[in-house]
């Protein structure tokens, strides 16, 4: 009954599509309610933040790497923050590494990543006209606009950009008199942050409501993608996590403007005590890193859901163990959950409360490991074809390896007191969870391109992207381990005046070098992207010969993605190489009736009941058609 009235309910929304929806170009492309559209408007907006993101590191890896070089040709851009000897501003410099962090994680990564295909995947692999609430997805694009143009303007104030870390921890971030970088600058990041999260729960609960109410006819959760799996627990980890930071961010902002206490205490500037007594910035950290730890598995889990997806593909193999992957996601989100504090373990927490984090921190490498190794044993002997998107899905497996080891050396306590405030743990996250969580976004766009713009990219230079990027990111970060692990700090804006650091110049020099290549490299992305999108092969209906739902639309489907009746599904969608079939791939739509040479035992049993389905649908149909006759 639950799938006959999902069913009915799509056929009337699609009615609706086809007698009231008349798109002007406002609508169509500014305004839109289609999920593609809004699905497009966040993945060129998170391109846009993406390079203003690199471009920031890019100058404060100038500093890292050129300590001693004038930097007064950046004079015309940066201006002021410019000192009159060339150099770069120290309050600037914080402010970058501020900017950043903000930028890679919540715009890029997360609604960049899970913002443009959590939209563009789900209505097309469930088999739905399209979210939930169009009008809910629309406003939750332009939440997330109105935040980045806060977080735009934030960056020409005179005062500069929130100067406190990506964390942006107090008292430093609570007074604004405590640097430059805490004023406006660190007001209108809160105001910015305050919208992203109102984007990304409004996101949140239009894909779970979706996932959970519009799935197609004989889509069963154990017939989903798992792609939408994990978008699905995507959602359901940003909706109990992000109102945390909300309060985080809201009781900052009473500390900031309304003389309340809640982080403060104790606090001496210019040897004057100011009044606030009873607050605690151990409070904040608790409450940042409860959001903090889940966004980690927010960027993560579409990325590896993209994976699965791309992998299985183009492996021609269906994807070992698919329930496997599903209850180790299912563990991964609640143990997300459970271990913020390892992020704490320096700020004198009580060593057998660090004990029991550390315990469940080294637990969930047991849910990750599982997906490593079926991602594993899906490639081994596997029809592999190297297409652009498969290799960044394997570069995606590299760095989930490479990265999650080092995380095992930060999830032991006695270890990570050492390591903490080094540049071992910039290169730990920055592999396991930046470099990983964007190689799944770019597997993503070179694999649903053909679906989104109805042309190929030019797997060429798709090639040239990938090799120059994968090497790249290990040559930024591999070494950034080795100065971590003798010591050198991060955070640090100048580092040659101590004599334990200055052995480091030429590995320093190095990252930064490499740094500058990786992000030249992005270009022929860029490039191929916007040059694709108009002057591309023209694509096939099915170029990757894919099991999945969305490749049973037209070429560029409009709004409501079926110009008939969506399709029915009999089968789950890893049916790759399966013995006895004619073709290698069986969609998704074909009933198991239809191919008795290759069914199994058990699915042979389930052919009767599909067949009486088939008859009572036929029969729906033709009492239609006399009706409406």
């Amino acid at each position: 009954m639950a799938t006959a009235s999902v069913a009915s309910h799509s056929d009337a929304a699609h009615d609706h599509h086809d007698h009231e929806h008349h798109d002007n170009f406002i609508t169509k492309y500014i305004f839109s309610t289609d999920h593609k559209m809004i699905g497009k408007q966040f993945l060129v907006t998170g391109i846009f933040w993406a390079i203003i993101g690199g471009l920031l590191s890019l100058i404060f890896r100038l500093q890292l790497g050129f300590p001693d070089m004038s930097l007064e040709w950046l004079r015309p851009i940066l201006g002021g923050w410019i000192t009159p000897d060339g150099a770069l501003d120290p309050e600037f410099y914080l402010a970058l590494v501020t900017m950043h962090g903000t930028i890679m994680v919540f715009f890029v990564l997360t609604a960049g990543l899970s913002g443009t295909f959590s939209n563009f995947l789900i209505p097309l692999q469930i088999g739905a006209r399209d979210m939930a609430s169009g009008f809910m997805n629309m406003l939750s694009y332009w939440f997330f606009f109105v935040s980045g143009v806060i977080m735009f303007i934030s960056l020409f104030i005179e005062t500069g950009p929130a100067g406190g870390g990506w964390v942006v921890y107090p008292p430093l971030s609570a007074l604004e008199q405590a640097i430059p970088g805490s004023g406006l600058g660190m007001t209108l990041w809160l105001i910015a942050m305050t919208f992203f999260i109102a984007s990304s729960l409004l996101g949140g609960i239009n894909y779970i409501t979706t996932v959970i109410n519009l799935r197609t006819k004989g889509m069963s959760f154990s017939r989903l993608p798992l792609t939408i799996w994990a978008f699905f627990l995507t959602a359901v980890i940003g909706l109990l996590s992000f109102p945390v930071l909300f309060s985080a961010a809201l009781l900052l902002v009473f500390d900031r403007s309304f003389g309340t206490s809640f982080y403060l205490s104790d606090i001496y500037i210019g040897g004057e005590a100011l009044p606030n007594t009873g607050g605690s910035p151990v409070l904040y950290q608790h409450l940042f890193w409860f959001l903090g730890h889940p966004e980690v598995y927010i960027v993560l889990l579409p990325a590896l859901g993209i994976t699965s997806e791309v992998i299985a593909t183009n492996a021609r193999k269906p994807i070992f163990g698919y329930k496997a992957m599903i209850i180790s996601m299912l563990g991964i989100t609640i143990l997300s959950f459970v271990v913020w504090a390892h992020h704490m373990f320096v700020s004198g927490m009580n060593p057998f409360l660090g004990s029991i984090f550390m315990f469940l921190t080294l637990i969930i490498a047991i849910p990750s490991a599982v997906k490593v190794f079926n991602y594993l044993t899906t490639l081994w002997r596997g029809n592999l074809i190297f297409t652009p998107g498969m290799l960044f899905s394997i570069g995606l497996v590299s760095f989930f390896i490479s990265g999650g080891l080092t995380g095992i050396f930060l999830g032991n306590s006695a270890i990570d007191i050492q390591l903490h405030d080094t540049y071992f743990v910039v290169a730990h996250f920055h592999l396991v969870m930046g470099s990983a969580s964007f190689f799944g976004l770019m597997a993503g766009v070179y694999h649903w391109f053909p679906k989104m713009f109805g042309r190929m990219m030019d797997a060429r230079l798709g090639y040239i992207h990938f090799w120059a990027t994968f090497i790249g990111v290990y040559l930024v970060f591999f070494p950034m381990h080795y100065i971590g692990i003798a010591g050198f700090p991060r955070r640090y804006y100048s580092w040659t005046g101590f004599e334990f650091t200055n052995m480091y110049t030429d590995l320093n020099l190095f990252v930064s070098v490499a740094a500058i290549l990786t992000f030249a490299a992005q270009l022929i992305f860029l490039f191929n992207f916007f040059y694709s999108m108009y002057k591309g092969r023209v694509a096939t209906l099915n170029p990757w010969r894919s099991n999945t739902l969305e490749w049973t639309t037209p070429l560029h489907p409009q709004h409501g993605n079926w110009p008939g009746e969506i399709p029915s599904v009999y089968r789950w969608p890893y049916d790759y190489s399966k013995p006895g079939a004619a073709e290698d791939y069986i969609p998704q739509t074909v009933p198991l009736s239809a191919t008795p040479e290759s069914n199994l035992p058990h699915e042979q049993e389930l052919v009767k009941l599909e067949k009486e389905i088939i008859a009572d649908e036929e029969a729906v149909l033709v009492a239609n058609e006399s009706t409406n006759s």
